[in-house]
C-alpha cells in the first residue's frame, strides 16, 4: 500500500481522520516524535515483523493508540538489551523474560563493521549501516552501534601499522554518509538552522557528524562547518544564518582565556560538546562568564541537551 498519506498534514486528511484524532488516535508523525522512532522504521517494523499493527483509515492512513506507543517503548527496551528486532515479537508476548542469555546482536554487528573497515570494504560498511538505519531509530544506532564501534576502533588503532589508513577511510566514509543525509533532510526542512562547528584539531570529526545526523533526524535544519572559525567570525556566521543555536564540538583542549570573549558576542544558545568538556570539567562547572553556554560530552548528551533546551 502507498505510504505517502502518512506524511500529509492532518488538516488535509478529511473528516474521518480528524474525528479519529479527536478520539485520541495518533498519526505516525506524532508517534515518531514521542518515541524517537522515525516513520520509515515504524513501517518496517509493521511490514517485516508484525511488531505493530496500527489502525488504518479508509484512505490508508496509519493511526496509533496510546497502547501502540507503549508497545513501541517495549520494543526499544528489548533492542537496547541487545536483541535483534527480528527476535523481539515473541518476547513482547511473553510475560517472563527468557531463561537463557540473549545473543548480543549489536556486538555481532559491530564486529562485522569493524572487519569491513579493516578490509576497506566501503560497500559492506555502507550495507551494514543501511541495514541498521532501516530497522532502528537514529539514537539507538548511535548508542548501540556507531559510538561503541568508534571507541573500539580508536583503541585498536593505537600504535598499529595501517591505523591511519583505516581511520582516514572510515572517517571519510562517515562524513560523506551523514553529510549526505543532512543535505537531503535540509532540502525538506525550513526554519532557523542549528550551526555545528568542528572546533577540533581533528579533521572530519566523526562525533560532530553523528551529532549533526541526530539533530537532522529530529527534523532540525543543520549547517556544519567542518573547521574552526576565527575569533569574531562565529558571531558573523550566526547573524547571517540566523542560527537557532551553536554547537562547538572539540576533542582537544580549548583556549579558555579567549573563549568567553568569542562566545559572548554570539546572540543565541551555545553548547560545547566533546571530550573538551571532560578536559575542562572543573573550570567549566564554575565559570560564570559564559551565561548562555551549556555542556555535553558526546553526541547523545548533545542531542539530549538540545531537546532539554527545546532547540529541536
Amino acid at each position: 500500500m502507498n505510504d505517502e498519506p502518512d506524511s500529509s498534514a492532518s488538516e488535509d486528511l478529511g473528516a474521518d481522520f480528524a474525528t479519529a484524532l479527536a478520539q485520541g488516535w495518533l498519526p505516525i508523525r506524532e508517534v515518531s516524535r514521542q518515541t524517537g522512532v522515525n516513520a520509515i522504521t515504524l513501517r518496517a517494523w509493521e511490514r517485516r515483523y508484525g511488531l505493530i499493527v496500527p489502525h488504518r483509515t479508509p484512505k490508508g492512513h496509519r493511526l496509533f493508540s496510546p497502547e501502540h506507543v507503549q508497545r513501541i517503548q517495549s520494543i526499544l527496551t528489548w533492542i537496547n538489551r541487545g536483541v535483534a528486532v527480528s527476535k523481539v515479537k515473541p518476547l513482547l508476548d511473553t510475560a517472563q523474560p527468557p531463561d537463557e542469555p540473549l545473543e548480543d546482536e549489536w556486538q555481532r554487528q559491530r564486529h562485522a563493521l569493524a572487519l569491513a573497515v579493516t578490509q576497506l570494504a566501503e560497500r559492506q560498511v555502507d550495507h551494514l549501516v543501511n541495514q541498521a538505519m532501516a530497522l532502528y531509530p537514529p539514537w539507538t544506532v548511535c548508542e548501540q552501534l556507531l559510538l561503541p564501534l568508534l571507541a573500539e576502533l580508536q583503541t585498536r588503532w593505537q600504535g598499529q601499522f595501517g591505523a591511519q589508513l583505516e581511520q582516514v577511510f572510515f572517517y571519510s566514509w562517515l562524513r560523506s554518509k551523514f553529510g549526505s543525509r543532512v543535505y537531503h533532510n535540509n532540502r525538506q526542512l525550513h526554519g532557523a538552522p542549528l550551526l555545528l562547528v568542528n572546533h577540533s584539531q581533528l579533521p572530519q570529526e566523526p562525533h560532530l557528524w553523528l551529532t549533526a545526523w541526530l539533530a537532522s533526524s529530529a527534523d532540525c535544519p543543520v549547517e556544519v562547518f567542518d573547521a574552526p572559525l576565527p575569533a569574531g567570525e562565529l558571531a558573523l556566521a550566526v547573524e547571517r544564518l540566523k542560527a537557532r543555536a551553536v554547537l562547538l564540538y572539540s576533542s582537544n583542549a580549548l583556549n579558555l582565556s579567549q573563549l568567553p570573549r568569542q562566545l559572548n558576542a554570539v546572540d543565541c544558545p551555545i553548547i560545547i560538546a566533546g571530550p573538551a568538556v571532560s578536559i575542562h570539567h572543573a573550570r567549566l562547572s564554575t565559570d560564570v562568564s559564559m551565561t548562555n553556554v551549556t555542556w555535553a560530552e558526546d553526541p547523545l548528551c548533545a542531542h539530549a541537551e538540545l531537546n532539554r533546551r527545546a532547540l529541536l
